[in-house]
Formats: structure tokens, sequence, C-alpha cells
């Protein structure tokens, strides 16, 4: 299958249609700088902001198991950003067990008929390299989130029946074009 430009620049794995979510979704995810490297919850402001403008929205869902007659109320974890049937998080320099979290949402909520995608943003493993020339690579380890640490949880079965689109910042975007304070 040949990648789309989407899959190129961003490092997008999927188990569905890409051509349904790519364009539509990222619309605006092309200008990015290293200038809130380093601080997660700027990178992850910088990301949400143009989702948050088009009506994207941190939603959780009240669930409840009903067992015998029994109720039992089983909320779900929030999602990062939820608009129409599409589930997003945002998994930057996290521990890597929060993709079992969103993972297991992903299918909950699929299984549930609330969803018909979950899609996930995280950083393409090959950035490291990016962040060890920046000096900021023992910031951004090995059991932090990436799509090293991803990929094989979709792979095996992670997700459950669920569409997923994993997309990675790649080092292609990347812009030396930022001084970093204190190198000028």
């Amino acid at each position: 299958m040949e990648k789309c430009y989407w899959c190129i620049k961003y490092g997008m794995s999927q188990r569905m249609d890409r051509n349904s979510v790519c364009p539509t979704v990222f619309p605006s995810l092309e200008k990015r700088d290293r200038r809130s490297w380093g601080n997660r919850s700027t990178i992850v402001e910088r990301l949400e902001k143009p989702l948050k403008e088009a009506g994207w929205q941190e939603r959780q869902f009240a669930t409840t198991i009903v067992v015998d007659g029994v109720s039992r109320e089983s909320p779900t974890h929030k999602v990062d950003c939820f608009k129409g049937r599409v589930a997003l998080e945002l998994e930057w320099n996290n521990k890597d067990p929060f993709y079992d979290r969103d993972l297991n949402n992903f299918r909950l909520l699929f299984d549930l008929q609330v969803i018909d995608v979950g899609i996930i943003i995280t950083r393409c493993s090959e950035l490291q390299n990016v962040f060890n020339a920046l000096g900021k690579g023992s910031s951004y380890g090995n059991s932090t989130t990436h799509m090293g640490k991803l990929l094989p949880r979709i792979r095996g079965g992670s997700g459950g029946g669920c569409p997923i689109a994993v997309f990675g910042i790649s080092h292609k975007l990347y812009v030396e074009d930022v001084p970093i304070s204190g190198q000028e």
C-alpha cells in the first residue's frame, strides 16, 4: 500500500481508510517549531489548539454495567479530544502504560457504538535523535510514549476491533529556525 503525504510527513500508521480522516482531522498540523519542546503541556496545547478551535472537546462518558439486574457505574477515562464519532488522544512524553488506557478506552467506546475511530498523536521514535542533538534527550527516554511503544500494542490486538489511526510527529517536521535561548 502506498503511503499518502500525511503518512510520510507524520509517520502515520492505521487500521482504517486514512483518506477519510487525514486531511479533515489534521488540516493545520503543518506549523511546528521547537520553541515548545521539552515542555509537554505546551506541546499538547499547541497540538490541541486547532482541534479545539474546530469544535473538538475533552469528553468523559458515563457508562453503566448491569449484571444480573445490578447496575455498576463504570465511567470511561476522559478522551482528550472528541467530535462526532471520533476520539483523539495526544500522548507526548507520558509513561507508555498510558497507551494501554487509551486503547482500552477506544475498544470500550467502539464496542458501545459511541465512536467509529480512535486516533492517537504521539512522537516517532526517531525524534529521540533530534532531542539528543538539542541536549534534551534525557527528558525523552525509552519508557516514554513514542511509536515504538505503541505499534506493538496495536498489532497485538489492543484496542479490540476499533479502527485506530496513529500519527507520529517525525523529524521531518523539525525546523531549525528558532534559536534556543542562550544559544544565539
